[in-house]
């Protein structure tokens, strides 16, 4: 049979003043926890708050650091507190955990509590435990707990001085916000946003300072700091430190630092100390932008017709034609920050003194990385100077001084030759010159050509000879032409007379017109006046021959002076020096016979071109030349050398003799042949002489019916007129007429003489016929008698006059030309056939004759192409007379 169960004892509850005593003692400790918790967390945060606060006002708080510094700071309300809460409030919420606390200031009190508090938990059967003791142990406890205090037993409390301490810092902070608003708020933002880029407030504040300042290479320089507006502190001195180096300090002056630092190589971070403000310059020593190329965009003047050209300007000097356009373009060696120019200074020199006045240009260039380019700017009379200067995007200047020279270049005229021929030239019609014609201008030859004209040296009814022809059509940039040209009188229709041929030569600018050569004279003539020429020529060089053949008779004297010298005398010093006189002069008589011949040669070219000399005289001239050839080749070089033999070293005595013999011998030769030579040449004359009596009476009648010619043209105008009332170029035509009438009747006396000096030398009857029909007809006289009768303008009277001494002096000239054709075929023989060598010669004579007219003719050819490439160029422009 199962024991009924033993009843519980209930559970106990402690007494009620005690367990609000208990109660009591938790809230006051908790209260007290709990503001302790929250001043830790305010002082946490006041105190990093002030704390970076104060740094900020030594020097730039890093962001790591105050990073380091909040955390610290809410780690007082995250960490700490929590902590602080859960030891003092967590852990301290039940009876006997307080008992506990308790125990620590009364032991035994505290072990009776949490007895007490472990007796209303326990738990067992009415025998076992008696309520009414356990009530009457807990009654106990409590009388002896109400005779405590509890708060004694509470952990030291800190909470007023926490309090305080939080209060103080508060204070403090509030003071801050109130004295320095902008530094206490910018120290909040930089101290809850530590990792932000929020500068540092100074009190000190500068006007936009640099961070970063690129500097001249090894040159001192300045920086300068400038306080700003709102700065609240304005320190009388600062000072800065480059790297290392020593201390730099300056004053204020004008709310602005000047610090100058000697030269750096080396990069480095300047560091400046103004009030409590610390800024930093990271500075960087680099060289100077510098000019890598500078170039010209020239546009030359729209009349040049010259594209733009890109010149480089290695020599800093540009030279330009007045009205281009120039555009200077710089490079540098960095990219510009700013360029300008100017003003530019006009160079005055003697060419621009009477220029305008120059206007000085300035402006800034427009930039393009590293390339600057000036405005376009145009070139005047006035060369002027260009000064340049620059700042690259470091902010560092170019070197000064940096100037370029625009030379303005006028447009000068062009120039022109005739090259390769005389500057007077004698010839017949049909012959041609050959020449060149350079023109050259500046800046580009448009065209060049010919243009000639004529001039009668005596009256005439011909016309003038007048023309043009171009050569050659240059281009805008074409500064030479060398164009070669021909000449012929013939070829263009000119009658004998004097003309004066030039080259012309024209550029672009603008009414300019052409720009001519240096004339050359040519004297076209007839055949009789180139036979007189020639005639006259002849007489010089026979007189030459003449003189070179006496010379050679004074030199065979002293060789025959040597000759009678023995062998030993000759190999002496003195006889030897007069051996080397004699050979030095036999080569100057070389060198004489040799031009002598050249000229006569020339001079039996002209003749055989002439065509009107007799082919006796040309035998006779072809003769003497001939032997002058020979002289020149053969016999006097023996001379020479039997001379130069007889000085040898090596010669004995009899061979020096012997050599000395020889050339004696050799030169009574050369005088032999010189003499035969000159005889022949002197025949040639006589006959040259006689047919230019022809010639000459021939021109005098052309003379005369020249002016009877010119008379008759203006007999409408000046017949019966008083000169007072003629036209001035009717007063000149009888001006010139008088004059050419003055000049006939002289050149008639001058025929007379030489007729008379020729008669007494070759005694031939006809030419003395000639002459005394001349002496009775008395034209002397009346030629005298014209002339006065065309000064007092009888003009029909005196046209007579002249009509009639043509015909009279043509009459004479035909008589002595038929005499002269009856000597010419004389010759060769008792009346038999020419001479074989005579038949010989004539052949010669007819072959050169053929070669003259086919080269003639090529000549010709070639001045008619010039011609025809020019009316194939300008088909509409009609040739000039």
């Amino acid at each position: 049979m199962s024991l009924p169960p033993i009843p519980a004892t209930p559970k106990a509850v402690i007494p009620e003043a005690l367990r609000l005593q208990l109660d009591d003692f938790r809230r006051h400790l908790w209260w007290v926890k709990i503001m302790e918790a929250i001043a830790a967390g305010v002082i946490g945060l006041l105190l990093s708050f002030l704390l970076v606060y104060g740094l900020d006002r030594i020097f730039p708080t890093p962001a790591l650091v105050r990073m380091g510094i909040l955390l610290g700071g809410i780690s007082l309300f995250g960490l700490f507190a929590p902590y602080w809460l859960h030891r003092w409030v967590w852990r301290q919420r039940r009876e006997e955990q307080l008992a506990r606390l308790i125990a620590k200031r009364y032991p035994g009190l505290g072990d009776r509590l949490l007895g007490v508090i472990e007796l209303q938990d326990q738990q067992g059967s009415s025998d076992s435990l008696s309520p009414r003791l356990r009530e009457a142990a807990m009654e106990a406890v409590a009388v002896e707990a109400g005779r405590r205090k509890f708060d004694d037993a509470l952990p030291p409390q800190r909470h007023r001085r926490w309090a305080l301490a939080a209060l103080g810092l508060a204070g403090i902070t509030a003071t801050a916000f109130i004295l320095t608003p902008r530094a206490g708020f910018n120290a909040l933002q930089r101290w809850l946003m530590p990792l932000s880029k929020t500068e540092r407030y100074t009190f000190t504040k500068l006007d936009n300072p640099p961070h970063y300042r690129a500097v001249a290479f090894g040159e001192a320089f300045e920086i300068s700091l400038r306080l700003a507006k709102e700065s609240e502190q304005r320190p009388a001195t600062a000072s800065g430190r480059y790297g290392l180096q020593a201390e730099v300090a300056t004053r204020l002056e004008n709310n602005t630092y000047h610090f100058m630092f000697p030269g750096q190589q080396d990069p480095g971070t300047l560091v400046f100390k103004i009030g409590d403000l610390r800024h930093e310059v990271r500075v960087e020593p680099m060289p100077r932008p510098s000019i890598e190329s500078v170039a010209a965009v020239v546009t030359p003047p729209a009349y040049l017709g010259i594209p733009e050209k890109t010149l480089d300007l290695n020599t800093g000097v540009l030279s330009a034609v007045e009205g281009s356009k120039v555009r200077i373009d710089l490079t540098t060696n960095r990219p510009l920050d700013r360029a300008s120019f100017g003003p530019t200074r006009g160079q005055v020199i003697e060419e621009t003194k009477d220029a305008p006045d120059f206007k000085p240009l300035q402006g800034s260039l427009t930039l393009s990385g590293s390339v600057a380019k000036t405005p376009v700017m145009e070139v005047g009379t006035v060369p002027f100077e260009i000064p340049f200067e620059w700042t690259d995007q470091l902010g560092l200047v170019g070197e000064g001084g940096f100037r370029l020279r625009v030379d303005a270049l006028r447009d000068a005229a062009p120039t022109c030759y005739l090259q390769g021929m005389d500057r007077q030239k004698v010839m017949l019609p049909e012959e041609t010159v050959d020449f060149e014609v350079l023109a050259e201008d500046d800046f580009g030859v448009k065209q060049s050509g010919l243009e000639w004209s004529g001039e009668f040296t005596r009256l005439t009814d011909e016309t003038l000879a007048k023309g043009e022809m171009k050569l050659a059509e240059g281009s805008a940039e074409q500064r030479r032409i060398l164009k070669p040209a021909s000449f012929s009188p013939a070829a263009f229709g000119i009658k004998p007379q004097k003309i004066t041929l030039r080259a012309y030569s024209e550029d672009y600018f603008p009414n300019r017109g052409r720009v001519y050569s240096e004339p050359v004279i040519l004297y076209v003539l007839t055949r009789d006046e180139h036979a007189q020429m020639l005639k006259s020529k002849f007489d010089r060089n026979i007189t030459e021959f003449e003189d070179l053949a006496r010379h050679e008779l004074e030199l065979l004297d002293e060789n025959q002076r040597l000759e009678k010298l023995s062998g030993e005398e000759l190999q002496k010093d003195e006889s030897k020096n007069r051996l080397e006189t004699q050979n030095q002069a036999e080569s100057e008589t070389k060198r004489r016979i040799d031009d002598l011949t050249r000229r006569m040669e020339d001079l039996m070219k002209d003749a055989t071109r002439n065509g009107d000399i007799e082919k006796n005289t040309l035998k006779k001239m072809a003769e003497s030349l001939k032997s002058m050839q020979e002289l020149s080749e053969k016999d006097v070089p023996k001379v020479q050398q039997k001379l130069g033999d007889s000085r040898e070293q090596s010669n004995t005595p009899d061979k020096a003799q012997k050599d000395v013999a020889q050339a004696v011998e050799e030169q009574k030769k050369v005088i032999e042949k010189m003499q035969k030579a000159i005889d022949k040449a002197n025949e040639a004359n006589r006959q040259f002489e006689a047919g230019t009596f022809v010639n000459r009476l021939k021109k005098a009648a052309g003379e005369e019916t020249g002016i009877a010619s010119s008379l008759v043209d203006a007999y409408d105008r000046i017949l019966g007129a008083k000169t007072a009332k003629l036209d001035p170029s009717d007063v000149r035509r009888l001006n010139e007429a008088t004059s050419q009438q003055l000049n006939t009747a002289s050149d008639v006396r001058w025929i007379q003489e030489d007729l008379a000096h020729y008669f007494a030398r070759t005694q031939t009857e006809s030419f003395k016929q000639i002459m005394d029909e001349m002496k009775d007809s008395r034209i002397d006289i009346e030629l005298e008698e014209v002339r006065m009768l065309l000064t007092s303008n009888k003009s029909f009277t005196a046209t007579e006059g002249v009509k009639k001494w043509a015909d009279k002096l043509s009459e004479w000239a035909k008589k002595l030309e038929g005499e002269n054709d009856n000597d010419a075929g004389g010759g060769g023989g008792d009346g038999g056939g020419a001479s074989p060598e005579d038949e010989d010669f004539e052949f010669m004579l007819r072959v050169m004759k053929l070669i003259q007219q086919e080269q003639d003719i090529r000549a010709q050819t070639r001045a008619l192409e010039q011609l025809h490439r020019k009316f194939e160029e300008t088909p509409d422009t009609p040739e000039k007379p």
